[in-house]
């Protein structure tokens, strides 16, 4: 037996805190989890892993509440849903913070500090904000296991990510070659995106033009760059194919305006872009022919500097090759090519054959052999050299400043090259049909992610660079012999052991340098080697696409859990993991088990400042979750970020919409709690008395209405689930709790639970509230897992995060109440003509709660069981129907001003005032007989227009429904004494309650009320009517001096004292 008791005041804060210490004490989230093993029906979710090293922000609630949304209602849908939380501890932003910390700028200073001490450090900073992860987590309301998390950094977890690396080089999917990146020689590091952002600058810089002298023709191609140091680098050149050319020759020579190093002769000829010779040419010029860039392919041209680059093993170098990348954007329509310092070019020379060979070292300075004047110097020293070794053999034609963002190396302030690094790839384009499918597979919300964002990304998929020249990480486990060159990749933590040499030392844990100092016996035959490891660390998306695996130490122990979580049916990110997270797992699944690894993602929208900024410190406007933890509470926060926008939509967040959602959507739910269940501690009610229960059935309309459209909402609320529009299910469900439920519902049963006498009604009405509080608990405890809880534990003694969905499931079955569409249509005539009705009283300048004697509903289907409920709600003494509407109606004959001012010109004023002064039926008549004449004019219909409005003492409105027609509604508008006594009533009435509320008097409680009344006798109905609906025990009116709060309407002065 649960009896509901008071609910008191609504303190979210108080109230979220006690349950996390409920929750906590009860093991809650467990019970969840073990309630569901006899459906044995697992939903996997897959947690996308978190660095720790930084603080919690807003954006991390977005992710977690939609993770923890789709959970919850699985489980109540009767899965078994285990949530295992992860710990993303690689990467380069923890090395970032571990250096800025020691002031490590280099990675000579790095490795002078010590590679052991420095790692160590990276491990520990991997925790600094663990505690603060955990409490925001908690804090939310967000259930997923903390206390045994996968971690990359452990080696049960590396060794799993080792073992699917020897499955793709088993396969012949890893290799070696080269990834151009952003390269600082000054500290000897490559940079990732992220650290190439922190450092651009503004820059103005040497671009030339360059003259290419064709091998086989008297005439040069000419190419741009704004990188002159890579041109000793040059292998090609590439044109547009469909991109069309000319040739010109030089007949003048430059005006003396000329500036800087460069020229050409009278009578050179000069290959370019036709769209771009204006822009480019400095000289007077013929054009001596015109092509598409498809001509020019194949042809040959001689090296700028002959010896830089050998290339007697490449019959592609120095030859014109087509690209779909070359634009007339700019430039001169033909690009340079140097192989080791552009990733463009580095692609078209692995596909065109082009040498490649580096004519810079790592130090940043030209190799030996590349130009006795350059050789051994810095390449951004040597621009202007360079600049005048060309001009010197007229393969210049002109240079010009160019000013442009350049990144420059966020430690030491030097420009960086682009430059390729020695790499380790997966092979992804050898599997690029089988992730397409598998893509394809996907359910992704939005399904525009998969099919656009995801699906093009992987129609021009490339090798994936997984090395990096970095120290904390994963370790490539790659050996190779240095002397025979053989290649071994190592699959498991055993394998090393039965490799490794006599003398190598087992490694401590699986990071650098401890993996480094092992070496390996060559397993080559006849080669007594010592193989040695590669020395790089994997890329962390690379470890992070582990996880569905790695998790369990897969295939090492839990074979039982992998298989009953793989592929996994759901995660849930940011869209920016579009080509990191979402994309390395499906890589990894690929090409380790040839499978899909998630059945479905949902794709996240950024979360941005109310006025759509991104958000960042400098700009003040970033949000501390706990601003509004600490004042409207988990579930408002989650709640508003749920309905403010669709999942993938940018969500504009705004403070106020917080508190917002926490008055509209809580505080109202929380007072029709409180409504039921203080009347409900009143009367002892117990909705587990089979003796007191009061079937559907035998329940008033209006209940079995609130019953019906429950069922309606929940179904819809349900399918917007299934669908992803959780914004869409929100703000139904919101709609129905404060426009259906609060503002209709208990509005219209108050007086039922008022009388203290038991009755059929109002148990009837108590359990239907019930019902109802149950139901809306249910629906909304995935989003909100705090207020629902606990009204749900108030009228149950048993926690909602242990119920079923209440729509059911292939698991559970629904509990929903009988739906009955043909009364919620009713109702929503009902409804419609009660909002008419307070147009109406609007309009005719009625106070609404002045009653009119009689109302009238004209047409329309019967909705007579609710005529007493709408005749309270339009506040009239009758309400009743009627056949005829032009019973209150009369007609209104008026001039049609365009028709008389042709006919009658000057005399129209006289026209139109005899036609307003003419009684319309007489009038009419005289028309119809065609013996209407004013002054001297005959009048046909033509002239006049016909409309009906009310009569005298009337007013009404008309609605239309495509379902039900027309339908009006008549007021009868006329006043007397008596409609002002009951008016005047309502008045005191809603001044007293106002009254009893500010001294927070229970409902029970009765009180002394004294009134005085000046300007109008109060009707001694009215009074009795009065002092019954206060719960006045003792009442005066109109005795003694008047004295206390006063007001005034309709002319009248009204007094009056309430005492407990």
């Amino acid at each position: 037996m649960v009896v509901p008791k008071p609910a008191g005041e609504l303190d979210p804060v108080a109230l979220e805190t006690a349950l996390m210490q409920a929750w906590s004490d009860e093991k809650t989230f467990a019970q969840s989890i073990e309630a569901r093993r006899d459906g044995a029906s697992p939903f996997t979710f897959l947690e996308g892993p978190p660095t720790a090293n930084g603080r919690p922000g807003i954006h991390h609630v977005i992710s977690r509440l939609f993770k923890d949304m789709v959970c919850r209602w699985k489980t109540m849908e009767g899965h078994i849903v285990e949530r295992k939380a992860g710990w993303d501890t690689h990467g380069l932003p923890v090395e970032i913070e571990v250096q800025k910390q020691l002031d490590l700028m280099s990675n000579e200073a790095i490795e002078a500090y010590g590679m052991e001490a420095f790692n160590q450090k990276c491990k520990e900073s991997v925790w600094t904000y663990e505690e603060a992860w955990r409490e925001m987590t908690e804090r939310m309301g967000f259930w997923v296991d903390m206390d045994d998390p996968y971690v990359t950094l452990h080696d049960d977890y590396i060794e799993s990510a080792w073992w699917s690396l020897k499955q793709m080089f088993d396969k012949g999917l890893l290799f070696r070659g080269h990834k151009v990146l952003p390269f600082c020689p000054q500290t000897g590091t490559s940079y990732s995106t992220h650290e190439v952002a922190q450092g651009y600058k503004e820059v103005a810089e040497p671009a030339v033009f360059i003259k290419f002298k064709l091998a086989d023709e008297d005439a040069s191609v000419l190419a741009w760059t704004t990188t002159p140091w890579t041109l000793p680098g040059n292998v090609g050149l590439a044109v547009g194919p469909d991109v069309t050319y000319v040739r010109v020759r030089v007949s003048t020579p430059p005006s003396e305006s000329w500036e800087g190093r460069g020229g050409a002769p009278v009578g050179e000829e000069l290959i370019l872009a036709k769209d771009l010779m204006g822009a480019v040419l400095r000289h007077h010029i013929e054009v001596i022919d015109e092509f598409p860039g498809s001509d020019l392919v194949g042809r040959s041209y001689n090296p700028l500097f002959p010896g830089a680059i050998d290339g007697s093993e490449h019959p592609a170098a120095w030859t014109i090759v087509g690209a779909d990348f070359v634009t007339t954007s700019d430039g001169t329509g033909v690009v340079h090519t140097a192989v080791m310092y552009g990733e463009d070019d580095y692609n078209l020379g692995m596909k065109e054959g082009f040498p490649a060979q580096h004519t810079v070292g790592m130090d940043g300075c030209f190799v030996a052999g590349t130009h006795g004047q350059l050789d051994g110097r810095y390449v951004k020293d040597c621009d202007d050299d360079i600049i005048n070794l060309l001009a010197s053999e007229n393969s210049l034609y002109r240079e010009h400043i160019y000013t442009h963002d350049y990144p420059h190396c966020w430690r030491t302030d030097h420009p960086l090259l682009y430059y390729a690094m020695d790499s380790w790839f997966v092979r992804m384009t050898a599997v690029k049909e089988q992730i397409m499918q598998y893509n394809s597979e996907v359910e992704w919300a939005p399904d525009w992610t998969g099919e656009k964002r995801m699906g093009e990304w992987l129609s021009n998929i490339k090798d994936w660079a997984i090395s990096r020249e970095r120290y904390w990480g994963t370790p490539i486990p790659v050996w190779i012999c240095p002397d025979c060159g053989t290649e071994h990749c190592i699959g498991s933590i055993s394998e090393m052991e039965e490799m490794k040499t006599a003398d190598s030392p087992m490694p401590p844990e699986l990071h650098r340098p401890y993996v480094d100092e092992v070496k390996l016996n060559c397993p080559t035959r006849d080669c007594s080697g010592e193989m040695v490891r590669e020395p790089y660390v994997m890329d962390c998306w690379f470890d992070s696409g582990c996880a569905s695996f790695a998790q369990w130490h897969y295939p090492f122990e839990n074979q039982d859990k992998f298989d009953g979580a793989f592929p996994v049916d759901y995660i849930c990110e940011a869209v920016d993991q579009t080509r990191g997270w979402f994309y390395s797992l499906m890589a990894v699944s690929t090409t380790v088990f040839d499978s899909i690894c998630y059945r479905r993602c949902l794709s996240l929208g950024h979360i941005l400042d109310k006025d759509g900024k991104k958000m960042s410190k400098s700009r003040g406007n970033v949000v501390n979750p706990w601003d509004h933890f600490n004042k409207e509470g988990s579930d408002s926060i989650r709640w508003y970020m749920m309905t403010q926008s669709a999942p993938w939509s940018p969500t504009n967040f705004d403070s106020n919409g917080v508190r917002e959602s926490y008055a509209k959507m809580f505080l109202t739910l929380w007072n029709v709690h409180r409504f039921h269940a203080d009347y409900a501690a009143l009367d002892g009610f117990d909705a587990d008395d089979a003796d007191g229960f009061v079937a559907v059935a035998d329940r008033s309309p209006l209940d079995r209405w609130i019953l019906s459209r429950l069922h309606t909402v929940a179904n819809s609320y349900h399918d917007h689930f299934v669908d992803w529009d959780f914004h869409k299910a929100g703000r139904e469900l919101e709609a129905f709790v404060v426009n259906d439920l609060s503002n209709w519902y208990v509005r219209r049963s108050r007086r039922r639970l008022w009388d203290e006498a038991d009755s059929l009604d109002k148990r009837a009405c108590q359990h239907t509230l019930h019902e109802v509080l149950l139901t809306v608990c249910r629906l909304m405890a995935p989003v909100a897992p705090f207020m629902p809880d606990q009204i749900h534990r108030d009228l149950t003694g048993v926690s909602v995060h242990l119920a079923d969905w209440p729509v059911g499931s292939s698991l559970v079955e629904s509990n929903l109440p009988p739906q009955d569409w043909a009364l919620e249509q009713e109702m929503e005539l009902v409804r419609a003509l009660a909002e008419t009705g307070r147009r109406v009283r609007v309009d005719a300048d009625r106070r609404q709660r002045l009653p009119c004697r009689a109302g009238w509903i004209v047409g329309g289907p019967d909705i007579g069981r609710f005529h007493d409920l709408l005749a309270d709600e339009l506040n009239v003494e009758s309400l009743t129907t009627e056949d005829d509407l032009e019973r209150f109606q009369r007609m209104v004959v008026e001039p049609n001003r365009k028709a008389l001012g042709k006919k009658c010109r000057q005399d129209l004023p006289a026209v139109i005032a005899l036609l307003g002064e003419a009684d319309p039926d007489n009038l009419l008549l005289e028309i119809d007989a065609g013996i209407c004449i004013l002054e001297g004019y005959d009048i046909t219909m033509d002239d006049i227009e016909i409309r009906r409005i009310e009569k005298d003492g009337f007013a009404a409105s008309t609605i239309s429904d495509e379902n039900v027609g027309d339908v009006s509604l008549v007021l009868d508008m006329s006043l007397d004494d008596d409609l002002l006594s009951k008016g005047l009533a309502r008045d005191i009435i809603r001044r007293v309650q106002a009254k009893r509320k500010d001294l927070d008097l229970d409902v029970e409680a009765s009180i002394t009320l004294a009134v005085w009344v000046d300007g109008l006798e109060l009707a001694e109905a009215d009074w009795a009517h009065v002092q019954s609906e206060v719960r006045a025990g003792a009442a005066s009116l109109n005795e003694g001096a008047a004295s206390g709060d006063s007001f005034q309407v309709d002319g009248v002065s009204v007094t009056f004292t309430v005492e407990a």
